[in-house]
């Protein structure tokens, strides 16, 4: 399997508009960060999580060629409001895209995109075609794309978002804590890419302290910080990781060993 960052950036990408900090003027191309999702590849098939705000410049940098299925963290506009691109996949394709997500996200989905939904007759360029299935995030595991997808339970704030596990990768956005479902079904992880939004404590999202902690808990073989913001210089804060630690990027391409072999 092959995990890439499309983007590693908070809600606002970095940088921010009109922000004149180091970090949001700084020529490291590893401190300009997209809203954050991944992109995996695995046996032939193409899965995002999330469709970021950026998908359309994620896709055509990262040449994506298909979407097979998509699965959803939680429905807040810089994970979903990409959804729309699905379209061009559609037409390449010519079949319609399962989406998966917890009762919250499908909802919100529902409301947000009725267009997309709840269709009335188009005029013009069409909508995409699209199959929403929503499921219970404290059932064992799911197949999709012939792949067990294991989802994680998280706590974001008040509302519950969710984190996927596939073979020895887990991928955790958008949390303020870990539930003890979840730290159960992370055992053995070759990469763990989490949360970390800033240097001082949020409501619902990890800080660095606290993305510390759970690494240090669940002792992944490599960790990655994602969905950071601008408090994070790229470079200052690789340097002040422990090994194996690090921050991701956008672009960040991860292979990750075949848990069947």
């Amino acid at each position: 399997m092959i995990a890439t960052v499309l983007g590693c950036g908070t809600s606002t990408g970095v940088p921010l508009i009109q922000c004149r900090c180091s970090v949001c003027r700084s020529r490291n191309a590893r401190n300009k960060r997209l809203r954050a999702s991944l992109w995996l590849q695995i046996r032939g098939k193409s899965i995002l999580i999330d469709t970021a705000t950026d998908l359309r410049q994620q896709a055509l940098r990262e040449k994506i060629a298909r979407v097979d299925a998509v699965l959803y963290t939680h429905p807040h506009a810089d994970h979903v409001h990409g959804i729309d691109e699905l379209r061009s996949f559609n037409f390449l394709q010519q079949t319609s895209i399962p989406l998966y997500g917890n009762e919250w996200t499908c909802q919100e989905l529902q409301k947000k995109f009725e267009y997309i939904f709840r269709p009335k007759p188009v005029e013009g360029g069409g909508i995409p075609e699209l199959i929403l299935h929503a499921f219970d995030p404290l059932v064992d595991e799911m197949e999709i794309c012939g792949e067990k997808v294991i989802p994680l339970p998280l706590k974001h704030g008040s509302k519950q978002s969710v984190g996927y596990r596939i073979g020895s990768l887990a991928y955790l956005t958008d949390c303020s804590e870990l539930p003890d479902l979840s730290r159960s079904r992370l055992e053995g992880l070759s990469v763990l890419i989490l949360d970390c939004l800033r240097v001082t404590p949020h409501p619902t999202h990890l800080n660095l302290d606290g993305a510390l902690q759970i690494i240090s808990e669940l002792k992944p073989e490599k960790a990655f910080l994602t969905h950071m913001g601008h408090d994070f210089d790229f470079g200052k804060l690789s340097r002040m990781l422990p090994k194996g630690l690090a921050p991701a990027h956008d672009g960040l391409r991860l292979r990750i060993p075949d848990p069947l072999k």
